[in-house]
């Protein structure tokens, strides 16, 4: 039935209805809050393409994350930033690398966070690409065993759930393997299973001194315009072992993480990343944009679009502008 007898309006002229029939909504319990740690003490440097994101020290990041349970965000990710790199990344799956020193630390002091680890090598190597290079290539198999070291690493140390970034093939099923032969079988996996060749990442570069010292990461990253074989990926990564899986970036790939929502029902992440992030900021310090309603409305629109849970920058500010509306 049609107007006059149907009006929705009816529907959208109080605020107490519009919440009692309100389809989606953006709860703290939603959110991941990614973190970068470093060497030495007592820093905590802001990344300039990232106003309001920094590199900490561990003890810094200790105060950090007890911010961040003190809001309710209730899980972290953890990226390494090394002073020292090398071709084989041998600091990333070393058990007195930065990630592994920060484990150790963050769950005697705060056990109750549940604390993710970043998997890959792009950090850690002196070429900056997530994998063995040779010949200019990044070869995609000996890496696999350095990865899995990696995860078996972060694991021993005491990271609650790993999450491989490379885009390697076959990466979640050695890191799987890997993991339950040395008696880790408890221990989630949650794959960047679509992760695009993406502009968005500029700014994260800058923060994990990530960027490649040659060519680009085309070769193991995601073409942008597909979306069949983004699909055929997260297929074999769920084949493979993986508990969740993951699109990235988030607003860009809006359908992608719809599509993946009706074809897969394993928990779904998207990575509203670095890009996405330093934009709004830029428009808000601009007065171009209402950051608070902006960031919101882009939120819940990755939820709309299916993910159960969002990787985001914005995470402690979501977490207080969630707890004023009540």
């Amino acid at each position: 039935m049609n107007y006059p007898a149907t009006r929705l309006r009816r529907l959208r002229n109080d605020e107490r209805m519009r919440r009692l029939v309100r389809e989606t909504t953006l709860a703290v319990e939603d959110l991941i809050y990614p973190v970068f740690v470093t060497r030495g003490k007592g820093i905590r440097k802001e990344i300039e393409s990232m106003p309001g994101v920094f590199n900490f020290s561990i003890d810094k990041l200790l105060e950090e994350l007890s911010t961040v349970k003190d809001l309710g965000i209730q899980a972290a990710l953890i990226f390494g930033v090394p002073t020292e790199k090398d071709e084989l990344a041998t600091e990333a799956y070393s058990d007195e690398g930065v990630v592994q020193e920060s484990l150790r630390v963050i769950k005697r002091e705060l056990p109750e966070l549940f604390i993710i680890t970043d998997v890959c090598l792009c950090g850690y190597t002196s070429h900056g690409h997530c994998g063995v290079v040779r010949d200019g290539r990044v070869l995609n198999d000996p890496t696999l065993e350095l990865l899995a070291l990696t995860a078996h690493s972060h694991a021993r140390a005491g990271a609650d759930m790993v999450a491989p970034s490379d885009m390697m093939d076959g990466t979640v099923g050695a890191i799987r393997s890997h993991l339950d032969q040395a008696g880790y079988t408890d221990t989630p996996v949650m794959a960047y299973s679509a992760k695009f060749a993406s502009s968005y990442y500029g700014p994260f570069r800058e923060a994990a001194a990530s960027s490649p010292k040659f060519g680009d990461r085309k070769s193991y990253q995601m073409d942008y315009g597909n979306a069949r074989e983004a699909l055929r990926k997260m297929n074999i990564d769920v084949e493979s072992g993986a508990d969740l899986i993951m699109v990235k970036p988030a607003l860009a790939y809006l359908d992608i993480i719809s599509r993946a929502r009706d074809s897969f029902d394993c928990p779904l992440a998207a990575y509203n990343v670095s890009g996405e992030y330093a934009l709004v900021k830029a428009a808000s310090r601009l007065g171009w944009l209402e950051e608070r309603e902006v960031v919101l409305e882009n939120l819940t629109a990755i939820k709309r679009a299916g993910a159960n849970v969002i990787l985001t920058y914005h995470a402690k500010d979501v977490a207080r502008w969630l707890k004023e509306r009540g």
